[in-house]
């Protein structure tokens, strides 16, 4: 500290520490508590109030559709114009006839046809509880009398019927909402969502076929896939961050392999002005964004692209190969997309190595080999562990990459599953409570990997 500030006067370092300060509150601490209110936080449709206001809200849309329908049967002229369209399940609407037969009793006798709002007015309802709990229904949990909207009753019963759902459940949901009110608002239930087994239907043959691989066996193993009741159960949400977290792994260790030997090159085996023309080639790739990278890698291995036109002109195939549904081909695209951050950790500090101690080394017999074990690698150990971080982190969160390279046809990455809770199912709590659980899990990992490195914190400044 008394360094830095007779470097640079106390305005400068004041300055630095509070852009310090407020760029770790806005962009690190309050998004991250921000996201863990909303993971402990149950969702609100989930909530016993909302289930409580949505029944209130189909009875009062029931009776709203029955009005007109009745209204447009009442019509002089509802057999010229088809009767009204209702909403059905398929989603398309469905003309209503005025009059219709009565097959029960041959008369005529109005009849309404399919209704959505009115099928879901009943007090039979199942709330929302944990996937081993028993099911518990609104009626039998608030003493409710049990009333459902039939439609082979008369439409005026119909409508009444609505009308007493929907004057209940409006009385109940308040009622309801005061208690939650009162109730301790956090819960832990979006985390259990990460632990919930699921049954994954399986035919006699593929449950053969599954009990053949590798993946099955560890699965079972780490009790992330098991048999009950006869049925196959699997951790869906723990086997996809597992196989992330793997795959993240492997992407860096594919890297540090493949940047070690450049980084080594470039910093300590090149003159200096071969060197430049080296990193020029390495960076130049990187003059593209990001997203323009990983599409251009889709014209490659396409069914039609570069890599499968090659071949078949060669004569090597006959057939496009799919690679596409080969995770290797994510490896490779995600090692290209972040390569720089692998390598150019490990160059800096390298660059500082003396090369006098490498030829002094080899003068005393000592084998290539022994050289990077017993002088490079300690010396570069600060920037791999800055390189597999990085790289690590990045491939960790990856979205783009295995979104467009495998098009749905792999299977997906966490940050795909977090996304997908967000912004396509609108469960942004169990999103929320992924994302926390995710951030943590690699904050682990990386603390880890720190303490296997012998590598803190103050070493990366060695780095720079």
């Amino acid at each position: 500290m008394s360094e830095l500030l007779r470097g640079y006067g106390r305005g400068l370092v004041a300055l630095f520490f509070a852009a310090v300060v407020a760029w770790s509150l806005l962009l690190i601490i309050l998004p991250q508590l921000t996201m863990l209110e909303r993971a402990v936080t149950a969702p609100k449709r989930q909530l016993d109030s909302s289930i409580a206001f949505q029944l209130q809200r189909d009875a009062q849309t029931c009776v709203s559709v029955l009005e007109t329908h009745l209204a447009a049967q009442d019509a002089p002229d509802a057999a010229d114009q088809g009767g009204m369209a209702v909403p059905s399940m398929s989603g398309m609407a469905i003309p209503s006839a005025s009059v219709m037969t009565n097959q029960a009793t041959g008369a005529d006798a109005p009849v309404r046809p399919y209704i959505l709002q009115c099928d879901r007015a009943t007090t039979r309802l199942r709330m929302v509880r944990g996937a081993d709990e028993p099911p518990v229904w609104l009626n039998e949990l608030h003493d409710l009398p049990l009333l459902a909207v039939t439609d082979t009753a008369p439409i005026t019963d119909q409508m009444a019927t609505a009308q007493e759902i929907a004057a209940l459940a409006e009385e109940l949901a308040k009622e309801i909402q005061q208690q939650e009110a009162r109730a301790f608002p956090y819960t832990t239930s979006n985390f259990d969502a990460l632990l919930a087994a699921r049954a994954v239907p399986l035919s006699a043959e593929q449950r053969a076929q599954e009990d053949a691989k590798l993946s099955d066996k560890l699965l079972r193993l780490t009790g992330l896939r098991f048999d009950r009741d006869g049925q196959t159960h699997e951790r869906i949400g723990l086997v996809t961050l597992s196989r992330t977290l793997v795959y993240a792994m492997a992407a860096t260790a594919l890297a540090l392999v493949l940047c070690y030997p450049i980084a080594f090159k470039v910093a300590l085996a090149t003159p200096p002005e071969r060197a430049v023309w080296l990193f020029l080639g390495l960076v130049i790739p990187y003059a593209i964004v990001e997203l323009m990278r990983v599409y251009a890698w889709t014209t490659i291995i396409d069914n039609q692209g570069i890599l499968n036109g090659f071949m078949q002109w060669a004569g090597l195939i006959t057939e496009p190969v799919q690679f596409k549904r080969m995770p290797g081909t994510i490896f490779i695209v995600v090692v290209y997309t972040y390569v720089l951050f692998m390598v150019f950790p490990i160059y800096n500090v390298m660059s500082t190595l003396d090369r006098n101690q490498i030829d002094a080394a080899r003068d005393l017999g000592a084998s290539a080999l022994r050289v990077h074990a017993r002088i490079v690698i300690p010396h570069a150990k600060p920037g791999i562990a800055v390189g597999c971080i990085a790289t690590f982190m990045l491939a960790a969160g990856a979205f783009s990459v295995p979104r467009i390279i495998s098009r749905g046809l792999q299977s997906e990455w966490f940050s795909q599953t977090i996304y997908n809770k967000f912004f396509e199912s609108e469960n942004s709590n169990v999103g929320a409570a992924y994302s926390f659980t995710y951030t943590l899990v690699c904050f682990l990992i990386v603390g880890l990997f720190m303490w296997a490195m012998r590598t803190r914190l103050k070493d990366f400044a060695r780095v720079q």
